[in-house]
């Protein structure tokens, strides 16, 4: 094992250590009402200028990202959500699932602004709330969404997780989309994954799963997963940390369509902007 890879691997067991030791600090979070304060879907909305999309063609590209709350590469600066607003913008995707992405209380929506930036339609599920806004997975989409829907993945009374699912039409049928986090721990990403893949909206079609899925090793999570969709024998590319990748956590899952490619984002920009590197596949429609 390469010390990169160990020094990398021992971040994630230390993250994951952190969180099953710590206790929530109710200072975390601004007092708001029990049902907001627990995952929650709350955001759909189309691009303001109206403009009719290009046919979903059967080749796509798409792609996950973890914004890391628009902190950067450490999570400790200042937020700057155009900074991972620009690496988004070079991904040339057509469908994009996000996570950790921060909805502030104060001022203009970041999520919403690049939306619009970018002319895209966009969900959003909130995990949990932050002192800082509404933290949760986003999917933006170049084609109407017809349908949302979400999935509560809080095995855990430490980790809060959210699965966020948009259903888009195209003119075979519907794809559809997962964006997700799943869990630090073992056990509970086990629990996560039987849920996803027993879920009606991961067993009625085309479907992709994206995401930040926090495997860094074979576990029984990643053999579920590959046992139920598309995975086994894919070569995830190496996504984390960002600066100097080695572990492949950031993964596109994909059932009735074909995945013809898949590449990390590797760019000068993408190493700055989040601690997580994109992850941009090809796939291919059902005809």
């Amino acid at each position: 094992m390469t010390a990169a890879k160990s020094t990398a691997r021992s971040k994630i067991q230390s993250r994951a250590k952190k969180v099953g030791s710590r206790k929530r600090k109710t200072r975390d979070a601004p007092a708001l009402p029990g049902h907001l304060d627990s995952p929650h879907l709350c955001l759909l909305r189309a691009p303001s200028v109206a403009s009719k999309p290009r046919p979903m063609r059967r080749l796509i590209t798409v792609a996950t990202y973890n914004v890391h709350r628009w902190t950067g590469l450490n999570g400790r600066g200042k937020s700057d959500p155009a900074r991972a607003g620009f690496v988004i913008s070079e991904l040339g995707a057509d469908v994009i699932a996000l996570q950790e992405v921060m909805r502030s209380h104060k001022g203009d929506d970041p999520l919403e602004t690049l939306a619009e930036a970018l002319g895209m339609h966009v969900t959003f599920a909130a995990t949990r709330v932050h002192r800082n806004g509404e933290l949760g997975n986003a999917i933006l989409s170049r084609w109407p969404i017809g349908s949302v829907s979400m999935l509560d993945l809080s095995f855990s009374r430490i980790e809060k997780r959210v699965a966020v699912s948009a259903q888009i039409p195209f003119e075979s049928g519907v794809l559809d989309v997962v964006s997700t986090h799943l869990a630090l721990a073992d056990r509970t990403r086990h629990r996560q994954v039987r849920a996803l893949l027993e879920h009606p909206k991961l067993q009625s079609g085309p479907t992709l799963l994206l995401g930040d899925m926090n495997a860094w090793r074979k576990c029984p999570a990643t053999r579920a997963l590959e046992k139920g969709m598309v995975g086994n024998g894919v070569d995830f590319p190496m996504s984390f940390p960002s600066a100097r990748p080695v572990l492949a956590l950031d993964r596109i899952y994909t059932s009735g369509v074909k995945l013809v490619g898949i590449a990390a984002h590797d760019t000068p920009a993408a190493q700055r902007a989040s601690d997580h590197l994109p992850v941009v596949a090809r796939i291919r429609l059902p005809s």
